[in-house]
């Protein structure tokens, strides 16, 4: 029997990844009114297959897949359940795991069983496989990781309740995001200075992963009483140079939780990262 998937909305990662879905025989819809050109062409490209409505796409659908803007997510599925939809729908947006369970309990109110997703990594294709992460009912996870078997999308069921897939996105995509807005900051202050160069030669020198480095974290917390200070003369340096300085100074906020920790080399990892927490 084949699966069949309303796909809200084929924007350039949504698309890719219902595309996928078709490479299994099953069947993605797309409602087309309303869309942009450019969006009607990815959905043509993906292979999904036009629907009159909403309301025909859903009568016809086992799954909702939500791929859309995180500030749009909640409107999406308040959008689903104004019809008769008793299918299962899948929140796979980057949103917190409190708005996701926020969607879940709409869900829950009109009998309506969510999953807990979280896309990680680029649009799927020739080179690129993003990760699908999948929480709540194992049976309806399994069926949704089924629709994706041997394609560019590598559905991973998380044996955990709703909210994990979207804390494990929003933990990944604080550094990754984060990190590329930092490095935007870091190359504009060089510039200022005249000094582009010579960092670009410095970054090419890196070598290393920071987020999989865990076991220097003791190092960092145990350091922080020095780095704090540091990093408030680079927020100062930042806003000399008319550049926002507000992550320099959220670092500095950060690191100064770890102040009782100085020097204290061999702490554990997770007493580290215990110590970040607010307390109360």
């Amino acid at each position: 029997m084949t699966t069949t998937f309303t796909l809200l909305h084929p924007g350039a990662m949504g698309a890719r990844v219902g595309g996928e879905a078709t490479r299994t025989g099953t069947r993605v819809l797309y409602v087309p009114t309303g869309r942009s050109p450019a969006t009607l062409q990815r959905a043509r490209e993906a292979g999904l297959e036009p629907a009159e409505s909403l309301e025909s796409a859903l009568a016809a659908s086992d799954f909702v897949l939500s791929v859309c803007p995180p500030h749009a997510a909640e409107d999406v599925a308040r959008e689903v359940l104004t019809h008769p939809f008793r299918g299962v729908y899948v929140e796979a947006n980057a949103i917190s795991p409190d708005r996701t369970r926020r969607i879940a309990a709409a869900c829950a109110e009109r009998d309506v069983l969510m999953l807990d997703g979280a896309i990680v990594g680029g649009p799927p294709g020739p080179g690129s496989t993003p990760r699908l992460y999948l929480s709540g009912d194992e049976e309806q996870v399994a069926r949704v990781a089924r629709a994706f078997k041997d394609t560019h999308v590598a559905a991973r069921p998380l044996n955990a309740a709703l909210g994990a897939a979207s804390a494990l996105k929003m933990a990944y995509a604080s550094y990754q995001k984060s990190a590329r807005v930092l490095a935007a900051v870091s190359h504009a202050l060089a510039a200022s200075h005249g000094v582009a160069t010579e960092l670009a030669l410095e970054a090419g020198a890196l070598t290393s992963n920071i987020l999989a480095e865990t076991d220097q974290l003791p190092s960092v917390a145990a350091r922080a009483w020095r780095w704090a200070p540091e990093l408030e003369e680079i927020a100062a340096t930042l806003r000399t140079a008319g550049l926002p300085a507000d992550m320099a100074e959220g670092a500095a906020a950060v690191l100064r939780r770890w102040n009782d920790d100085k020097d204290r080399f061999d702490l554990p990892v997770e007493e580290v990262l215990t110590h970040l927490r607010t307390e109360g």
